[in-house]
């Protein structure tokens, strides 16, 4: 199941002068060659003890401050970074042979952020939020249908429904972010952003 990459490459000559710039640029590539979600990405966490998880979750903003997405803080990846601050995102742009790869370490983002995208949210899924008690065990998916139910009665369509508590948002703040191109014979282009105190290092990575 081996597929030859035939794209353009990516020189260092054609970089933006900080990853943010350049995120910018291949995001709105992806989303014109009709990438599916391109803002999904695969957040990686590992507990305490270093034993690692992962899962698809959604970009919901970016800036010079990071990348953010918003979770149950009782989750496993919520529980992860309580213990282990440190996340790596990968967005897996298959359809473009492109990949965009974000470390760093993790912060809350203050709850006024969190409530401003919470009223953004369709009804449902504010309703969502607080009927599921995320990655904890649940006997019947009718337990949640029942949760939600009497949550959608609570607060119908219309009504205002306030942001959980235990729910919120978490900003990956980038220490590094690698832009990688597939390119022919597994001769991949990798180019990385390292943070530095003056700015930002490229540097270029063997496939």
């Amino acid at each position: 199941m081996r597929r030859q990459y035939q794209h353009e490459g990516l020189g260092e000559e054609e970089l933006a002068a900080d990853p943010l710039a350049q995120f910018t640029e291949w995001f709105r590539q992806a989303d014109e060659a009709g990438v599916p979600e391109p803002n999904a990405m695969v957040l990686s966490t590992a507990d305490g003890r270093g034993r690692p998880s992962s899962r698809t979750v959604l970009l919901k903003g970016y800036d010079r401050r990071g990348f953010v997405f918003f979770t149950n803080y009782g989750s496993r990846k919520g529980t992860e970074l309580a213990a282990n601050p440190w996340a790596s995102l990968l967005f897996p742009w298959i359809v473009i042979s492109r990949q965009v790869i974000v470390g760093g370490r993790v912060e809350k983002v203050g709850r006024d952020e969190t409530a401003a995208y919470f009223r953004t949210r369709p009804h449902g899924s504010q309703l969502g939020a607080w009927a599921s008690e995320q990655s904890s065990p649940v006997g019947r998916r009718e337990v949640l249908e029942q949760r939600y139910a009497d949550l959608e009665r609570r607060y119908p369509e219309g009504e205002g429904v306030p942001v959980p508590p235990f729910w919120g948002g978490y900003r990956v703040v980038p220490e590094t972010v690698e832009f990688w191109q597939g390119r022919e014979n597994r001769l991949h282009d990798r180019l990385r952003y390292v943070a530095e105190p003056a700015g930002w290092r490229v540097e270029r990575l063997c496939p």
